[in-house]
């Protein structure tokens, strides 16, 4: 497996994975699949030398992808604090993809000018609050009751880390 920047002819595999998670319920709190149409500003506004989007690549195919964004983008006393999101394709998972992904991007943070990373899930993604704390990511906070996934009632969790410069 090999770690590299996206490129515009990932974009179609980028969102048939996230799209997975839609479907799959509990990864995401989108209830509806995004369209391939609705990422392609997305994918431009994640420039490879500030706030880059890396895909796993697996013999030529995209197996998942991590993106590092902007937190509150414009606030200027947030610009060194990102949001990392990371998707694996469901085939693919439980095979250390996105632990690759997650240690790829904090690695990169100090060149970056990155300190701090956030992100933030629904609490009843278990498998995600695992590896970000195998990483030293920490609760930095929940709001409990706030998401409706079919019926279901679940909180939203914010998970951060410091990165060493």
């Amino acid at each position: 497996m090999q770690l590299r920047h996206a490129r515009e002819q990932d974009l179609p595999r980028i969102v048939e994975i996230y799209n997975q998670a839609v479907a799959q319920r509990g990864a995401t709190a989108d209830l509806e699949p995004i369209s391939l149409e609705s990422r392609r500003q997305w994918l431009q506004d994640h420039a490879p030398d500030t706030l880059p989007v890396w895909v796993a690549d697996e013999q030529g195919r995209v197996i998942g992808w991590c993106s590092l964004s902007a937190y509150r983008p414009g606030r200027l006393a947030l610009r060194h604090t990102a949001e990392i999101s990371y998707y694996v394709d469901q085939e693919h998972r439980r095979k250390g993809v996105a632990r690759r992904l997650i240690e790829h991007a904090i690695q990169q943070c100090p060149t970056l000018d990155i300190q701090h990373l956030m992100t933030f899930l629904l609490d009843i993604n278990t498998p995600s609050i695992r590896i970000l704390e195998e990483f030293g990511f920490a609760r930095w906070g929940h709001l409990p009751n706030v998401a409706e996934i079919d019926g279901q009632i679940c909180g939203h969790l914010i998970y951060g880390r410091a990165v060493t410069r």
